[in-house]
């Protein structure tokens, strides 16, 4: 395939407006559309680029999303209402735009066009007797957010041009930033309150940069006939740490961090889990980056950011 044309809903967003300008990087022609619904300014660098067209829309509109699916190769779709409290939060926006349009997308789509979709290793749950997951390991969803997206998975493999990502918790700096994220909302509050109070600290959880997602994509893009029609985890595998290590881990470059455990509440998807991230670096992928190499930039980044709408609660 030569110059690919490549699709990316919710292109302004957290993973987005990363992969957005490593794709044109790659001198791909990139159609992004987004309902902007944070106000987010987070394409503001790359409009100068002739390979990038921007569409104000929403995923749920067909006459906004048949058009673009037409000419596209390659459709990466990231929009949605992402995590458990969004989506209880507004349970018509999540039916309609995290399961409806991506039924209706799946639908509309050729065989011939190519799409690599994130899901989410949520769905987990607690894992096996040892808490130990692979792509295999049975899927117990909880949330609203891990059904929908278990559901529009088991959709999207009875088609042949597909691979599902399961991304592992992300964090890391972004154009358009998300604080609530775990890694991110701790190492806020080591910087900004100087202390914590987790509730089930013994869960343990797996963690993957934002950049190294991007990197993921387009691995998939390249790699994408060995590797496609399959599931794929996306994590660091070095980062099967419970809350309580990734305290850990930022009190060690914030040393007056204080560390408290208390019964204040429950993961709604009840995560404990330790991810095997095998069968994706076995076909050449490698994250780059470490936690501490988050935390790290996430303190830098602290230093201006402050959380009065970064987040998507």
């Amino acid at each position: 395939m030569g110059q690919w044309r490549v699709l990316v809903t919710g292109g302004a967003g957290y993973i987005g407006s990363i992969l957005v300008e490593y794709l044109l990087q790659m001198n791909c022609i990139v159609t992004v559309i987004d309902n902007f619904m944070f106000g987010q300014t987070s394409l503001n660098h790359l409009c100068d680029n002739r390979n990038l067209k921007i569409v104000n829309g929403d995923i749920r509109n067909p006459a906004h999303m048949a058009p673009l699916l037409k000419e596209a190769d390659i459709i990466i779709p990231l929009a949605a209402l992402v995590g458990a409290p969004l989506c209880n939060k507004d349970v018509v926006g999540a039916d309609t735009t995290n399961k409806d349009a991506m039924f209706w997308m799946l639908n509309a789509v050729s065989n011939d066009q190519r799409i690599i979709m994130p899901t989410t290793n949520s769905a987990y749950g607690t894992g096996d007797e040892n808490n130990f997951c692979t792509e295999e390991s049975p899927l117990r969803p909880i949330s609203k957010y891990a059904i929908d997206k278990v559901a529009v998975e088991e959709r999207l493999m009875e088609r042949e041009n597909s691979i599902s990502y399961r991304l592992a918790t992300v964090f890391g700096m972004s154009p358009r930033m998300r604080t609530d994220l775990l890694v991110n909302d701790l190492t806020y509050r080591a910087v900004n309150d100087g202390y914590v109070v987790i509730f089930e600290g013994h869960f343990k959880r797996n963690y993957i940069h934002v950049r190294d997602i991007c990197e993921a994509f387009l691995h998939a893009i390249y790699q994408f006939e060995d590797m496609k029609s399959n599931i794929y985890n996306v994590g660091l595998s070095s980062a099967n740490v419970s809350k309580l290590e990734l305290c850990e881990i930022i009190k060690k470059q914030i040393p007056n961090f204080t560390i408290v455990e208390g019964d204040i509440k429950k993961d709604p998807d009840q995560r404990n889990y330790i991810v095997s991230n095998e069968k994706l670096e076995a076909t050449g992928w490698a994250p780059y980056y470490t936690l501490d190499n988050g935390v790290e930039e996430l303190i830098k980044g602290y230093q201006y950011l402050k959380n009065n709408k970064h987040g998507n609660v």
